[in-house]
């Protein structure tokens, strides 16, 4: 099994930025394409961003342009640079593998003001 524990959030003004971090454990070598997630209440959950195994990376229109996706495999991590933050961006984000969906994590609760 694999477990994501999420961490970096909090509450920050519009226009700031925060950086979001997902530490995995377990059978790392299993997973696959890895995505940050976000589920504001009332709100279906959704991908934000995304990124291959190769590097690639994919973000939705809501969000390019403003964050950005990486990964350090040696650390097993993968962090999400959030710029330019919108009141529409509070949510409480996720990581996961977006092929082979895991057991979701606590995630973290991004709070933007204003």
């Amino acid at each position: 099994q694999v477990t994501l524990v999420e961490s970096g959030g909090g509450l920050v003004q519009a226009g700031g930025s925060l950086r979001l971090s997902c530490v995995a454990s377990g059978s790392i070598s299993s997973l696959n394409a890895m995505g940050w997630y976000r589920q504001a209440p009332g709100k279906q959950r959704e991908l934000v961003a995304s990124i291959t195994k190769r590097g690639s990376t994919n973000y939705a229109d809501s969000v390019k342009g403003r964050f950005s996706i990486s990964k350090d495999n040696a650390k097993n991590a993968l962090y999400l640079q959030m710029n330019s933050l919108k009141s529409e961006d509070t949510a409480v984000y996720y990581c996961n593998d977006i092929i082979v969906l895991r057991s979701w994590g606590q995630g973290t609760q991004v709070t933007v003001s204003s």
